[in-house]
């Protein structure tokens, strides 16, 4: 067995280890006009409405006209969208589109003069707010930076609105819903604070930091905001004999959920969680969304009993590859079989949640919260595939998220009077082969360059889309680690040498630059090897994924184990 002190320099050697640009192919169009015509389209004017051979008219921001044989105004633009379909633009239904992941404080570590690292524990002094993960007085507004590039990367798949709430842990903060265009923050809100935000994410090394701690804390805090609130109220009436009320902002911002005037949107992903959740509504009885939900077939009729409104997650398990030896190893044996029938199942429920729901006339909306851009359009697919019809699953990106957020008389479907957010694919948006070709945002429409289609047998570069992923790839990235008690960070160059292969460096914390060794790509996930030394070396394997202007994955340290990486690109080239 390692000792600690090499244990910790082993780690101490792995973690010695913006400007944004456009996503590739999209175009926001030169307004010369702001009105625009398409012609010969299938408008999809809402679930279970389409028009063949249609037309529509956008101007000055709005649907101007909607149908067949509509004139086309001398001062439209006519789009190039022959045979194009057209939809509603969709709604996030709960994300954090539009506000930077903040960087990681660095974190206390043990010792008096702060050096080496610290052992497990937890601090049970008295954390700041901040240092606990309780900011509900945040406003996603505050927060939302226009360049961010996420709104590029959700927008290119057709999302046009999203709820967003601020990244934290407990008490994030309070969410708006916003337009996925414009240059000002202000000018994006669609509907400011619309719910407070809640998560049973605990504190890092300090108090609340398990998921008891967290919903004491939430019970604790919903008191206290209660007699605060009771206190000002009498203060306000009659403020003689009484001491002035201390301000907190914290504990105000529960007054409107404790009024009932805005809901708790708390994100409970497993089943464990949403009956966590249930249970403290019940008991403190706020308005209640149950957000990000992976498990929630286990309680189904429950929800539908209280009819709480529920957001469910894009986020499915990714399917194992096929493997001939593994399968040949389960036919033989048993007990392999059985395991593997047990996560066959998982996999369906996973697969079946969404048709579950819609089966039991319980209307949701969906989540990007820890999904991949990447893998998005195919979760959806698997949906279909496992009993959600494609009108189900566009009511859940259009019309029911409208309807929740209270934005039905201006978003969710093509209708005369509306707001122009549009999408127009080529093919139907559900099809395997169908591209994003144009995206309309409060009017303004954003064009997208078809994707080529990969070169079948290109030696070395697994056809186009390997040389595209390389391409994206090339360039700068600022990268972080986490390790137990500290992160740490540095840079990665990646050099794309064509045909989709790559070569880089890394550089340490220290500036010391290593050579990536082993470089390879598979779709978008890249792999490579490296070594640093510090009294003995140490082989350190990378695998990470990209996805929009991410990459993210692990490293695995020798014996130490492996370790969350995550990237942002500065540079485009380099």
């Amino acid at each position: 067995m390692k000792k600690p002190s090499t244990l910790f320099a082993v780690l101490f050697a792995v973690v010695g280890l913006s400007k944004s640009f456009a996503q590739v192919g999209e175009e926001t169009m030169k307004p010369v006009t702001r009105t625009y015509a398409l012609k010969n389209v299938t408008i999809v004017v809402k679930p279970g409405q389409t028009i063949s051979n249609g037309t529509v008219i956008v101007k000055d921001g709005l649907i101007h006209a909607v149908g067949q044989n509509i004139a086309i105004p001398p001062d439209a633009k006519v789009l190039p969208s022959d045979s194009l379909y057209v939809y509603a633009g969709f709604i996030d239904a709960l994300g954090n589109t539009g506000i930077p992941k903040p960087e990681q404080p660095a974190r206390p570590t043990g010792g008096p003069g702060g050096g080496g690292f610290r052992q497990p524990g937890v601090n049970t002094g008295s954390p700041t707010n901040e240092q606990a993960g309780i900011q509900p007085e945040l406003r996603a507004r505050d927060l939302i930076k226009p360049a961010d590039k996420s709104i590029e990367d959700w927008r290119k798949l057709g999302f046009t609105s999203a709820h967003t709430m601020p990244f934290g842990r407990m008490l994030p903060g309070h969410t708006a819903l916003i337009a996925l265009g414009g240059t000002q923050a202000d000018n994006m809100i669609l509907r400011d604070n619309f719910a407070f935000s809640s998560q049973l994410t605990g504190a890092q090394t300090v108090y609340p930091n398990t998921v008891i701690a967290v919903i004491s804390k939430y019970r604790e805090l919903y008191k206290q905001a209660e007699q605060a609130k009771s206190h000002e109220k009498m203060y306000a009436s009659n403020p003689g004999g009484m001491p002035r009320p201390e301000v907190d902002r914290s504990l105000q911002a529960f007054y409107p959920v404790i009024d009932k005037q805005r809901s708790v949107c708390f994100v409970a992903p497993d089943v464990k969680s949403i009956y966590r959740v249930m249970s403290l509504q019940q008991e403190l009885g706020f308005p209640l969304i149950l957000a990000n939900v992976r498990e929630g077939w286990y309680v189904a009729d429950q929800i539908k009993t209280k009819n709480i409104p529920v957001i469910l997650s894009l986020d499915l398990p990714k399917p194992e590859k096929k493997d001939a030896k593994k399968d040949s190893l389960i036919a033989k044996d048993a007990e392999l079989k059985a395991l593997e029938a047990r996560r066959a199942a998982e996999m369906k429920s996973y697969e079946t949640q969404a048709a579950v729901f819609a089966q039991k006339g319980i209307n949701f909306g969906f989540s990007t919260l820890n999904s991949k851009l990447a893998d998005v359009r195919e979760s959806m697919r698997r949906m279909i595939k496992n009993g959600l019809k494609e009108d189900q699953m566009l009511a859940a990106l259009t019309t029911t998220p409208a309807a929740m957020f209270g934005v039905s008389g201006s978003l969710g479907t093509v209708e005369k009077g509306k707001t122009a957010n549009l999408v127009l694919s080529k093919k139907p948006y559900f099809d395997e082969k169908s591209q994003v070709r144009y995206v309309f945002v409060d009017g303004t429409p954003y064009e997208f360059e078809p994707e080529a289609a990969a070169p079948a047998g290109r030696p070395g570069a697994g056809g186009g889309a390997q040389a595209s992923a390389a391409a994206k790839i090339a360039g700068k990235w600022r990268y972080n680690i986490e390790t137990p008690g500290q992160s740490f960070g540095g840079d990665m160059v990646f050099k794309d040498e064509g045909n989709g292969n790559l070569s880089g460096t890394w550089t340490t914390a220290q500036g010391e630059t290593k050579s990536m060794e082993n470089v390879k790509l598979s779709g978008n996930v890249v792999t490579f090897t490296s070594v640093v030394t510090m009294g003995q070396e140490v082989n350190l394997g990378f695998e990470l994924t990209l996805d929009g202007n991410k990459l993210s994955g692990k490293v695995k340290a020798g014996d130490a184990g492996a370790f969350p990486v995550e990237a942002s690109k500065t540079d485009p080239k380099e």
